[in-house]
């Protein structure tokens, strides 16, 4: 006889029975996508794995700690059937097609009765692949569709430009620290819908040359020691270009709370009345040093870190960092656009007390093909800047973290 294909379904299970039968890797992978799903959930099984028994102390599955037993699958609107007896499997397997329970089998896909989908989300859709018959799955094959589609649609390039949804107001994205795979998925896909695009010159500028020609590049032109678009200014566009009922991105480097000023932008535009989104990103206090082969924190080494501005001197007035405490800190300390005070900052480190043999490290354009490491000390900083021609963007880590594990070399090198 033919084989036919699958008929896809959703399945609504909110406030309704599913059985899962054994509790092993195959459950810890199925459980958390039937509790999103509001199922109520009894597993029943003699062991779990920790993170299945873990859903369990938190109340989010029933654990009824047995062996299957006939009559488990009486109430279930739908089962999972994963254990190590084969013989149990077929009983409950025989027991489902008796009370009509749609039934997935891990061990034996033809003697299934459904069968589970590659799943995965994107913004309120679900994609689900399944092959055309059990001989013929292949579920690598299945996976890979599913990425492929689900990445799509994340970032934009799946959906028609004039079936793209857009999203009203002003999006504040932070794009990471400079490698454009760096940027959440939320916010490429928030640049896929974008109609205009303030950007700061420390965001991903990789990710703008992927815009649609239809896009509005404007650059914010916020340029360390050079010319600058003044804050208001920039407030004004993303107020202006909002009211004109234009989905605008403000794509900043870093996380947009993380010296980016980003709050001033929030409060800016709520005061205007304009929806605004945040977007968090990863900020190069972390992931810089991290590319450069440096942990900002390491047993036995430090239990904290501390990330502080040096765009201002320690001895000047507008300063609200507290330096002579930070000096008596043992753990990591990073400093961001700290570049031409850095001889000040070390002096002022050492004058209350921090070794001058403390490393030092300068990670100058991190995670991008340019980033290079210049290593120093506390009390030769100071000179090493300038003999090495260290320009910003770099990241300051100051702190025995320096000197842990081996460099890492440079993307693309």
């Amino acid at each position: 006889m033919a084989e036919h294909p699958a008929y896809p379904v959703g399945l609504r299970l909110t406030g309704r029975r599913v059985v899962v039968l054994g509790g092993g890797q195959v459950a810890q992978r199925r459980l958390p996508a039937l509790i999103a799903a509001g199922a109520d959930v009894l597993l029943v099984s003699p062991e779990a794995t920790p993170s299945v028994e873990a859903m369990a102390d938190a109340g989010e599955i029933t654990w009824e700690r047995r062996a299957y037993t006939s009559g488990d699958l009486a109430d279930a609107w739908y089962a999972l059937i994963a254990t190590s007896d084969p013989d149990a499997n077929a009983a409950a397997s025989a027991e489902a097609e008796r009370h009509r329970v749609w039934c997935v089998r891990s061990d034996d896909a033809d003697a299934a009765t459904a069968w589970t989908p590659a799943t995965g989300h994107s913004e309120g859709v679900t994609v689900a692949v399944l092959t055309t018959n059990a001989r013929g799955r292949d579920p690598r094959h299945t996976a890979a569709i599913r990425d492929a589609v689900v990445e799509g649609l994340r970032d934009g390039t799946l959906v028609a430009p004039h079936h793209r949804t857009r999203t009203p107001g002003v999006a504040l994205v932070g794009g990471g620290p400079g490698d454009p795979d760096l940027i959440t998925v939320r916010g490429r896909r928030l640049l896929a819908e974008a109609d205009v695009v303030i950007a700061d010159r420390l965001g991903p500028r990789d990710l703008l040359a992927e815009l649609p020609p239809h896009v509005e590049v404007i650059d914010a032109a916020k340029i360390p020691y050079g010319r600058y678009m003044a804050q208001e200014a920039i407030n004004n566009a993303l107020i202006e270009h909002a009211r004109q009922g234009r989905s605008v991105v403000r794509l900043k480097g870093g996380d947009p709370y993380v010296f980016g000023r980003g709050m001033e932008e929030l409060q800016a535009l709520a005061e205007a009345g304009i929806p605004c989104t945040v977007v968090p990103g990863i900020s190069s206090s972390i992931s810089v040093p991290g590319a450069a082969g440096i942990p900002v924190t390491h047993r036995g080494v430090a239990h904290e870190f501390t990330v502080v501005s040096g765009h201002v001197a320690p001895d000047d007035e507008r300063s609200l960092v507290d330096w002579p405490a930070l000096a008596k800190l043992t753990g990591t300390l990073v400093v961001l656009m700290g570049v031409d005070k850095i001889g000040r900052i070390a002096e002022t480190l050492v004058a209350h007390g921090k070794s001058p043999d403390t490393p030092v490290a300068l990670v100058q354009e991190g995670t991008t093909a340019a980033q290079r490491r210049v290593d120093a000390t506390l009390a030769t900083v100071a000179e090493t800047v300038v003999a090495e021609d260290v320009k910003p963007p770099a990241v300051i880590v100051v702190g025995e973290v320096v000197a842990v594990g081996t460099r890492t070399p440079a993307p693309g090198a």
